[in-house]
């Protein structure tokens, strides 16, 4: 068995998932956190109206910080059917962030060949229940902080307000990954910006939502930074 296959076979990776969790629980747990715009996404979590909830790739290890904020509502995320996305989402649900299992890069038409067109039904079922979907909008491969069409899809089919959740945390580790993965260190300081609530009008142009989209996200990224500073 090669180290890939290894690390890949479901015990492994429910060993991992378990210590994973336990760790980002206690990090985020004695992370003092800041929240900017709380106001807004708050009265949105009050409402019966589902959400589309976006933050990148990397920052998926900061992404249950949100919990706090997101707790009177159901809540799931979407994770790619890939080896390294079961790890992830085993560790995502016992963060109480349970997964839709499917990429959402490609947009409602496309091909149904690596779970796109499922998750996409399952995510507007679940919107249209009330419920929180998040999206990684520039997973599972990237390019980093490149947004893909598929969260201005969702927003579309659904109407759901959209928040962007700009994400950073102090002292933290960064993966030499593609998307940089951000990891917490204990007991340090975090902050969450919020963009919204933001809308996918029918007639709108994806293109340039998803340009101002991927605009507004890294922008709350840096400024989450900056308040860390």
């Amino acid at each position: 068995m090669s180290l890939k296959s290894f690390f890949r076979s479901p015990q492994v990776q429910g060993v991992l998932a378990v210590i994973l969790s336990t760790y980002l629980d206690i990090a985020l747990r004695t992370t003092r956190w800041r929240f900017e715009n709380r106001a807004a996404a708050d009265a949105a979590v009050a409402s019966d109206t589902g959400i589309v909830a976006c933050f990148w790739h990397g920052r998926i290890p900061l992404g249950p910080a949100c919990r706090e904020v997101l707790a009177k509502k159901p809540r799931k995320v979407m994770i790619s059917l890939s080896p390294d996305g079961e790890f992830i989402a085993r560790a995502m649900e016992r963060l109480s962030f349970p997964a839709i299992r499917g990429s959402s890069a490609r947009s409602a038409d496309a091909k149904d060949d690596k779970g796109g067109a499922g998750a996409l039904r399952e995510a507007l079922r679940f919107i249209r229940s009330g419920g929180v979907v998040a999206i990684t909008p520039d997973g599972p491969r990237g390019p980093a902080q490149v947004m893909a069409a598929g969260a201005v899809t969702l927003a579309k089919l659904s109407g759901a307000p959209v928040f962007l959740f700009g994400l950073s945390a102090r002292p933290a580790f960064r993966l030499n990954s593609w998307d940089k993965t951000l990891l917490p260190l204990p007991f340090g300081r975090g902050a969450v910006v919020f963009v919204g609530p933001l809308y996918a009008p029918r007639d709108a142009d994806d293109e340039a939502l998803r340009l101002d989209w991927q605009a507004r996200l890294i922008a709350a990224d840096a400024q989450a930074a900056e308040r860390l500073a």
